[in-house]
């Protein structure tokens, strides 16, 4: 297993009046059925403009699959993989967020020190570091927001999201968001696309960190 090494700080984010903004650009106040007015608010009142804070929809109010066609990497739209049409059903797994349909997280890094490990060993290293994993919809929220964030060979995976089986059991699919290289069920046209997809629990990646942060507050 790699070393530890301290998570690498991430480069500044928009102010969250203008991480607002975009998101009502985006058409995402309408499909989370949030009024404009109460989102601009939201950020107004957070008192976090000048620091490295991601404003964040609930999944119950803005699902996977509604922000993945909003992603945008090569001038590409992005997309889930035709084997992951569940993704929607991946809800917060050692994650607790905040019972309001607006939120703030603080704190993000990309994992690249953790990269080539699996998520069955990433996940109690985190805890170990006081941090909590990514959702996959905070992943999604954080390239909106951060497109630099994703880069070819420096993608992350959001394991805060299970899929819990109706025996109890977790599915061994763990989401993560890469830039499709094009081949496959992908399709030669998506190559550089941002891709909503899934590795196996037990599977290490060196092109995959696991993103986490260290806060979430209403």
């Amino acid at each position: 297993m790699p070393d530890i090494s301290s998570p690498a700080p991430v480069t500044a984010l928009p102010p969250l009046a203008a991480q607002a903004e975009h998101l009502i650009a985006l058409g995402v106040h309408e499909l989370a059925g949030i009024p404009a007015d109460e989102l601009r608010a939201f950020a107004a009142a957070a008192g976090y403009a000048d620091s490295d804070t991601l404003l964040a929809v609930h999944p119950d109010r803005a699902p996977a699959s509604a922000l993945a066609p909003l992603l945008r990497h090569g001038g590409k739209p992005g997309f889930v993989v035709t084997d992951m049409s569940d993704a929607d059903r991946f809800g917060p797994c050692d994650a607790e967020l905040p019972d309001a349909p607006l939120y703030l997280i603080t704190g993000l890094d990309r994992g690249d020190h953790m990269a080539n490990w699996s998520p069955q060993e990433a996940l109690p290293a985190l805890a170990e570091q006081d941090r909590t994993p990514l959702l996959l919809t905070e992943g999604i929220h954080w390239v909106l927001q951060q497109p630099a964030i994703l880069k070819r060979n420096r993608c992350f995976m959001t394991i805060g999201s299970r899929l819990r089986k109706a025996n109890g059991a977790l599915d061994a699919r763990t989401p993560a968001i890469w830039i499709s290289n094009g081949t496959g069920r992908d399709g030669h046209e998506r190559r550089n696309a941002p891709k909503i997809g899934w590795c196996w629990w037990g599977n290490r990646h060196t092109w995959l960190g696991f993103a986490s942060a260290t806060n979430r507050r209403h």
